[in-house]
């Protein structure tokens, strides 16, 4: 008789018995019980770490970890889940800057719904890859059906669409390539066949000196020309000036130079802002140019019950970007690409024969590769999907519309605090200050602030970010979790003044000893 699995009879090979073991790990009908149990315990490790979580961060340095991750050598397994897990702690939960804490107040991450968790573990174990139909069957109707609604929310009309994508960096970029294609095809009807590289370097996209740099890097990844991108200043409240845009628009055209493009941001990084968007409409409608919506950051307020009409104008864009992950409390990555005019999306499209042949097309078969310039990629619609049927978007909204209050209260708590300066109200939730107490020295101002930054990331006991305004130095609460309160961010602000006011002090006393 000869032996399973050992085509000559002959018995199985240490290579035949390592595979057999490796088999154990797949995820298939016959490993379930062991699926439920190491998903078990890793969920168990990450909500005794959360729940045991007093700050953010630890206040862990690269130099500290750097050789505890070194030293592991990955070529020798530890056999063992729980040895695993062990060490993953030691390495990342333990260290991990975790969003949820009511104290983090640095960047757009958001903390994220139970709901999306759930999400993220489903989509994972199936493991659909939403380029073709024949790979995601369901799964493509349910990302189709959410940029429906998501257009519908913006309003868009019927001939909208779009597709899923990484997160606004990409959104952006495929917003930019779509508008390159179309003013090119424009440029092309009325020129004849002019040659694609001068074209290419005669293409400007205006955006606010205020918006998100990805569209800088979206014009280098397009071949556009060095100076492609211009910035178009922005008032006191640091949103678009539109008589500047338009006056910009007039440059180009009088200087032999094509708009590709106008940038709006719903929702500054930094400010919080939303650039006047039913005058950059206007706008661009005369000049007959692509509008483009970074609707990234603000996008929550699409279901906000108080604050959509901040987004009036948004209905007019060409396209927009939505990020979910920022103000929809999804996991990373979860962002989209709306355009008003779906036919654009084709400028994406290529056709291979072993994936989307062009037959497909004209089969009717859903193929979502055909809008998207990613081939493999995750079902991230997902989270979404959940959220929306188990919560509903009306407590998302009211989630962001709590974090969008705290900022107001915030600014206005600074604004009256003499141990600081406060930049522009934001519409949304970030709050941009510094702290400047009357009597600093002029010349301390930045450091103290940048030392208080630091300083408090070290201690771990809240994060907050940086910027610079007009040159200078400042700091950046971003206020994405409904479970912080004012309270936290008053305690986080004593710790800065604290952090700042020791800096002033002993710089002073330093130069004091020190005269020149």
């Amino acid at each position: 008789m000869s032996s399973i699995g050992s085509p000559t009879g002959a018995a199985p090979t240490d290579t035949g018995r390592a595979a057999a073991t490796a088999r154990g790990h797949l995820f298939n009908a016959g490993s379930l019980g062991r699926y439920r149990d190491v998903l078990a315990r890793g969920v168990d490790r990450v909500a005794r770490r959360v729940g045991e979580a007093d700050r953010p961060f630890t206040g862990v340095t690269p130099d500290e970890l750097a050789p505890l991750i070194g030293a592991i050598d990955l070529d020798r397994p530890l056999g063992d889940t729980d040895a695993a897990l062990d060490e993953l702690h030691d390495v990342w939960l333990r260290d991990a800057v975790y969003f949820h804490h009511p104290r983090y107040l640095a960047h757009l991450n958001c903390p994220v719904v139970i709901p999306a968790l759930l999400g993220e573990a489903v989509l994972s174990a199936v493991n659909s890859s939403l380029d073709t139909w024949d790979q995601s069957a369901g799964a493509t109707l349910m990302e189709r059906r959410l940029i429906e609604w998501t257009a519908g929310r913006i309003g868009l009309g019927a001939g909208a669409d779009g597709v899923f994508t990484s997160g606004g960096t990409q959104s952006n970029l495929q917003a930019m390539l779509l508008a390159r294609e179309e003013a090119y095809r424009t440029v092309v009807g009325a020129a004849g066949r002019p040659d694609r590289p001068q074209v290419l370097s005669r293409l400007r996209i205006l955006t606010s000196a205020a918006g998100h740099f990805s569209v800088q890097k979206a014009a280098k990844l397009l071949g556009l020309a060095a100076d492609a991108v211009l910035t178009v200043p922005t008032d006191t409240n640091r949103r678009m000036r539109t008589d500047e845009l338009a006056r910009a628009i007039d440059r180009c055209h009088r200087d032999g130079q094509v708009v590709m493009a106008v940038v709006a941001t719903a929702g500054t990084t930094d400010f919080g802002t939303i650039d006047p968007l039913p005058e950059i409409a206007d706008i661009c409608a005369v000049a007959g140019v692509w509008l483009h919506v970074d609707a990234a950051y603000g996008c929550g307020l699409l279901v906000s019950p108080t604050r959509r009409h901040l987004l009036d104008g948004i209905e007019r864009a060409a396209s927009v970007t939505v990020d979910y992950h920022k103000s929809f409390f999804q996991p990373v990555s979860s962002s989209a690409l709306l355009v008003r005019d779906g036919r654009t999306l084709r400028h994406a499209t290529w056709h291979a024969d072993y994936l989307n042949p062009a037959r497909a097309v004209e089969q009717g078969i859903p193929n979502q590769v055909d809008k998207s310039i990613q081939t493999t990629r995750r079902f991230d619609a997902c989270k979404l999907w959940l959220t929306l049927r188990i919560m509903g978007p009306d407590a998302i909204g009211a989630l962001f519309d709590q974090v969008v209050d705290l900022a107001a209260q915030a600014w206005r708590r600074l604004d009256a605090d003499p141990r600081f300066e406060v930049a522009a109200p934001s519409q949304l939730s970030t709050v941009v200050f510094r702290y400047r107490p009357a009597g600093l020295a002029p010349d301390l101002v930045d450091e103290a602030n940048l030392y208080a930054r630091d300083a408090l990331a070290a201690s771990g006991a809240a994060l907050v970010a940086g910027t610079k305004v007009d040159g200078a130095h400042h700091l950046k609460l971003t206020l994405l979790n409904p479970e912080t309160t004012v309270d936290d961010v008053a305690h986080v602000l004593d710790l800065i003044a604290d952090h700042a006011a020791w800096y002033a002090r002993t710089a002073a006393v330093a130069e004091l000893s020190c005269p020149v």
